[in-house]
């Protein structure tokens, strides 16, 4: 397959899904999510709920706004794994994939950003609930069926109330985000470098915290068009109002993530698609376009979720690209990996580290019941840090600081009985990604000990 020469003018399509499961609703559910954005009280049956979809209700003027929120597709959920299997048998093979091949022979590719639903006590959804569970099964997707898609990084914190579909803006309320990225770490040897935000949602806190390990982040919503609903109003939730919505990437600042400044990570731009807002369209993908042609390249990021059917969302977005193609010639498109897009679109090339750039030893210092880790970096990190994940014997997972020698490239952590004694410890993992977002790790196990 051909790839990009650095002199091309390059669009790179990014289809970025919130990877989150199967997701269930029952029919008094709806009606309720109906009763709290509009405040209206509607006996919860299905005539009445055909009726607000076709607008034959007197809402009080707000008639098409509820139809958006109901719409058919987007309340026929896959609710089991049968049927978003039976979704990816769809979506996922070659003539499908190919129904639309790019500028270089590259049909469709798949950016799962994948969730693990945890520390829930209420789940009337019935999201899958486990560390893992939802990663794995993309994964095995991914291998058994040879394709090209990757798999990257979503998260949503816990409420406060532990209720698995209420959203929050608060990460760092408990330590959930610090151990699921540790047992990523230490179980399955990964680490994220791709960010999707959680309902697009961003804070003071996720701001910094992804700033220490995330080099890349496809969260902006942006929309220039005023399509807020009721319960979206004043920036509830994704607010990105301030950010560029041009699809230009840029890196925030320390205050204000949606204003660019100095701070180290890129955040590009990502509307919806099938959804009841921030939805690309026709003029969007031309905005891409324009982009590409004024300089050079253009990340062009949409979402969705695979708790719906994903097919109608993409035949329309190949659709539109098709169309604004016509009047673009000599302006390629492109169907990309999110970390490549970053990078083509960056640094101008996309290239795979030849080598781990960590290594480590673990010693004993001298001092009885203490060992001493010191991790080294070939190269500068993304960040001052790499992340340390602690497995002890009794299965618990653990995040902690190193002790900076050098910052971006040399650090040490003592194992005693202010931190971790060595004779508690079953595993270790150490992970960083690199200036151009590839992670690198190390591990020790209970034999290093």
């Amino acid at each position: 397959m051909a790839v990009p020469h650095s002199d091309d003018k390059v669009v790179y399509i990014v289809h970025s899904i919130d990877t989150e499961g199967p997701l269930y609703e029952s029919l008094d559910a709806t009606f309720e999510r109906l009763r709290k954005i509009f405040g209206f009280d509607i006996e919860p049956t299905s005539e009445n709920l055909k009726k607000i979809q076709n607008c034959e209700l007197d809402l009080n003027g707000q008639e098409k706004q509820a139809a958006r929120v109901v719409a058919p597709q987007l309340i026929n959920y896959n609710d089991d794994y049968g049927k978003i299997k039976d979704m990816l048998c769809r979506i996922g093979s070659t003539d499908f994939r190919n129904s639309l091949i790019d500028s270089y022979g590259g049909g469709w590719i798949y950016n799962w950003h994948c969730v693990d639903h945890v520390r829930y006590d209420v789940n009337p959804r019935k999201k899958d609930q486990g560390y893992h569970n939802i990663y794995d099964f993309y994964e095995e997707f991914i291998r058994d069926t040879g394709a090209p898609d990757k798999i990257h990084w979503h998260f949503h914190p816990t409420h406060h109330r532990s209720i698995s579909h209420l959203n929050v803006n608060t990460y760092l309320r408990d330590n959930k985000i610090f151990e699921i990225i540790a047992r990523r770490i230490i179980d399955r040897d990964w680490f994220p470098s791709v960010n999707r935000a959680g309902f697009h949602v961003e804070r003071p806190d996720s701001h910094w915290f992804l700033e220490q390990w995330m080099p890349f982040d496809l969260s902006n919503q942006a929309f220039a068009a005023d399509d807020e609903q009721n319960d979206l109003q004043a920036g509830r939730f994704g607010d990105w109002r301030r950010a560029p919505d041009d699809w230009s990437i840029y890196q925030p600042s320390h205050d204000d993530y949606q204003i660019p400044g100095t701070c180290r990570r890129h955040i590009g731009r990502c509307l919806n698609v099938g959804t009841r807002m921030r939805c690309i369209n026709k003029e969007e993908v031309r905005k891409a376009f324009i982009y590409a042609n004024e300089h050079g390249s253009a990340l062009m990021g949409f979402t969705n979720h695979d708790f719906r059917d994903m097919e109608p969302d993409i035949n329309l977005v190949r659709s539109l690209i098709k169309d604004v193609k016509k009047d673009f010639s000599t302006i390629k498109f492109k169907y990309c990996d999110a970390r490549e897009a970053f990078n083509r679109v960056i640094f101008n090339s996309y290239e795979q580290p030849k080598r781990n750039i960590l290594s480590g030893s673990l010693e004993a210092s001298g001092i009885e019941n203490q060992k001493v880790l010191t991790v080294s970096s070939s190269e500068k990190t993304f960040g001052p840090q790499p992340f340390l994940a602690v497995q002890t014997k009794e299965g618990d997972y653990h995040h902690d600081n190193f002790d900076f020698q050098s910052n971006f490239r040399e650090w040490t952590y003592t194992f005693d009985e202010h931190t971790f004694p060595p004779d508690t410890i079953r595993k270790i993992g150490i992970a960083t990604n690199d200036q151009r977002g590839f992670y690198h790790t190390l591990h020790f196990d209970r034999a290093d000990f």
